[in-house]
């Protein structure tokens, strides 16, 4: 099983294809392990010649869970609407950003083109902000820039979201999860396939702490409007139309922020990758980091 440690935390990851060839390193969003970039989506990448990386965030999948008491997320929203400094939380969406760049010193790889999803986009454009000259290429997927009032859910979405706080069982996480998806997925969600991912994803370290902990590095991340400008580093911006979770403004406002970077808006495509647009979303990686290795 091979980890890499940042601190005294613990990394689980993967790779596919061989290392000789370039390296896509694929981060995953707000409580999902890395194994929601199912195999088939990371085989599309290696068959056009990639080494693919991905791995689990801090406290989802087989990753360390952070010991201690939960943040209060009440105190951290009060200070975020008001104005004030939030209270200190456990870990930062910086520091989701250096376990990264741990994975990619534990497989050998100097740089990578890094893919990030939702959160995971969050991650990828810290990556590119603080150690551009690791990153050949960013896309970000499905995410937003941290600015308030931008990328963020519908008053519908927002009020019936469902926490697996106090959740004990396989098939309420599951059914807490399909909730959530039916929400914000659009109208390409398969219910079946996700209610199978679901299910997988539960038994390989189901964690309802995960919502708590990432939640507050989201929460208290700073707008990156600003440094993002600063990005050089080929940059692909890609959004659903129909994404509920994190509206396509903020897909738009990334891009309007990063000079050059290109903007593809799917308009059937909600708040996840479904299957039958693996082929279309996985060409436009492959294209953009084919290329930014042009250039």
């Amino acid at each position: 099983m091979p980890e890499a440690r940042n601190g005294t935390t613990t990394i689980h990851y993967d790779t596919k294809g061989e290392i000789e060839n370039p390296s896509i390193l694929l981060i995953m969003g707000y409580t999902e392990p890395m194994t929601s970039f199912k195999d088939g989506f990371c085989q599309l990448l290696v068959d056009a010649g990639y080494h693919v990386i991905r791995f689990d965030n801090r406290d989802v999948g087989l990753t360390s869970k952070t010991q201690g008491d939960p943040p209060d997320l009440q105190a951290i929203i009060t200070a975020v609407m008001t104005g004030q400094t939030p209270p200190q939380v456990p870990y930062t969406l910086e520091d989701m950003a250096a376990d990264a760049f741990v994975v990619l010193d534990a497989v050998g790889v100097s740089s990578a083109h890094i893919v990030g999803v939702s959160m995971g986009g969050n991650i990828a454009q810290i990556m590119t902000i603080t150690n551009p000259k690791r990153v050949k290429s960013m896309t970000s997927i499905m995410s937003t820039t941290g600015a308030p009032g931008v990328g963020i859910a519908t008053p519908e979405v927002g009020a019936n979201l469902r926490s697996p706080l106090g959740i004990e069982t396989k098939e309420e996480a599951v059914e807490c999860s399909l909730h959530n998806y039916r929400l914000f997925a659009g109208p390409l969600f398969d219910e079946e396939a996700h209610k199978s991912l679901a299910a997988s994803n539960y038994e390989r370290n189901w964690n309802p702490l995960v919502t708590v902990f990432q939640l507050a590095a989201m929460m208290t991340g700073p707008d990156r409007t600003y440094d993002l400008q600063s990005i050089e580093a080929p940059t692909l911006v890609i959004h659903g139309a129909k994404d509920t979770l994190v509206q396509v403004d903020g897909g738009k406002a990334t891009a309007a922020a990063i000079k050059g970077s290109r903007l593809v808006i799917f308009d059937e495509m909600g708040h996840e990758m479904p299957e039958i647009l693996w082929c279309d979303i996985t060409t436009e990686i492959l294209n953009h980091v084919q290329a930014s290795e042009s250039v």
